[in-house]
């Protein structure tokens, strides 16, 4: 197995594992229970975005994921100041 189909078959495998359950928190349950979904999502889609960076050998696809990390922080803290009380 080349590095670069590692890279690729890391980045589906943690896709599945973290993602799906991640969209399933976030769009089924309370809001508690969302807010933990969007930031598993935002942590796993930054995960995902260095992977395939990896994957592809471009350092230049680097400032995707954290920019994307910067990003998810940010909605996730907006996200708890709403669910705040009022």
């Amino acid at each position: 197995m080349s590095p670069t189909t590692a890279w690729f078959l890391a980045s589906v495998i943690l896709l599945l594992g973290a993602m799906v359950p991640a969209l399933l928190l976030s769009s089924r349950r309370g809001p508690t229970d969302r807010l933990v979904g969007v930031s598993l999502g935002g942590s796993v889609a930054v995960l995902i975005g260095v992977l395939l960076t990896q994957a592809y050998g471009e350092s230049s696809y680097l400032i995707v994921p954290l920019v994307l990390a910067v990003l998810a922080l940010t909605g996730v803290l907006v996200y708890t100041r709403l669910l705040g009380p009022r």
